[in-house]
């Protein structure tokens, strides 16, 4: 063999060495990549489940706190000062909002008329929240001798399904309504009316505004949505003050409500002070991680609570519980 073909040999062996460690390299490189991505997974999940344990402690030490702030009244450390709670634990931080049923609308019971304006502040037209209003009031109303012209409606949708004509048992019911969208039951941002500052305005949604289990007299001024506080009759400018109030302060006693009657116009009789027995607890919480920060990630629970009477066994129930919750 000529050395001519002894370096021939010799360089396609090299040839063939280097590819197959370029191949190597990148097989390394890959695994590495993949390995790296399933540890972040991991450790996303496991934030996951730390930050949704962390959620429902916070729920649950905010509901022991309602229960002893009704017991033991003389002591200042049980008692809400204002519809929320910031919960500091060695794992993280919970936000917990309470907000009553009596911040919203009672879905069974609440007139046309208020429904029509609830409609109207959570940005629809008259013409259409009047037709949804319409819409609510059928849905709810017994089953009547002769099919409305909503009944024929809803025989013409794909699947077809039948109003039942008696009082909504859950507020998701709501999205089977004519007229219902999702935007409109979640909440969404619309574009601005002419001249605004904004190009969009963020309108509450109606799961925030009606429950089974809400009002048609008086509502909670502190947590109410204000849509809610339009449609009873306070004026922008009063929806306005009592917002930002709350913000820094909440009303406390319904003496703090007093320098606001002038703004808050013909609303300002229906409004009250906290709740009477049925609350929405929302848990946020976040947990810290090992350099003392607290993590990017969050998780969400909330339930719908009736609180007992004194004297029964249980001081409360939970009817109803909701994980990573957006918006109760």
């Amino acid at each position: 063999m000529s050395i001519t073909e002894q370096a021939g040999r010799r360089g396609t062996a090299l040839l063939a060495v280097l590819w197959l460690s370029a191949a190597l390299a990148t097989i390394a490189i890959a695994l590495a990549d993949t390995v790296r991505g399933e540890a972040e997974r991991s450790a996303t999940a496991v934030d996951e489940l730390r930050s949704r344990n962390l959620a429902e402690g916070g729920l649950r030490r905010a509901l022991l706190y309602m229960v002893w702030g009704r017991a033991h009244l003389d002591v200042p450390r049980y008692q809400p000062r204002g519809p929320f709670f910031n919960f500091d634990f060695p794992e993280g931080k919970a936000f917990v909002e309470i907000v009553p049923e009596t911040a919203k609308f009672n879905i069974n019971t609440a007139a046309p008329d208020d429904l029509t304006k609830l409609l109207m502040n959570v940005g629809l037209p008259e013409p259409r929240a009047a037709e949804i209003s319409a819409a609510i009031v059928d849905w709810r109303t017994p089953v009547p001798e002769v099919p409305t012209a909503i009944d024929a409606f809803y025989r013409t949708l794909r699947p077809p399904y039948v109003a039942p004509h008696a009082p909504f048992q859950d507020i998701e019911e709501l999205l089977a309504v004519r007229g219902v969208t999702a935007d409109l039951f979640y909440g969404a941002w619309l574009p601005a009316p002419a001249g605004s500052p904004q190009a969009l305005i963020e309108h509450d949604g109606l799961r925030d505004c009606l429950s089974v289990f809400g009002s048609i007299g008086q509502f909670d001024v502190n947590t109410a949505a204000p849509a809610v506080l339009a449609a009873i009759g306070v004026p922008p400018q009063g929806v306005a003050a009592l917002v930002q109030q709350r913000q820094r302060q909440p009303f406390l006693t319904q003496q703090d409500l007093t320098p606001f009657q002038g703004v808050a116009g013909d609303g300002f009789g229906r409004l009250r002070i906290g709740g009477i027995s049925m609350f929405t607890v929302k848990s946020m919480a976040r947990v810290r991680l090992v350099n003392g920060q607290l993590s990017d990630l969050s998780h969400t629970v909330a339930a719908l609570v009736k609180l007992s009477p004194k004297g029964f066994a249980a001081p409360y129930h939970i009817l109803r519980w909701y994980d990573t919750a957006e918006a109760h």
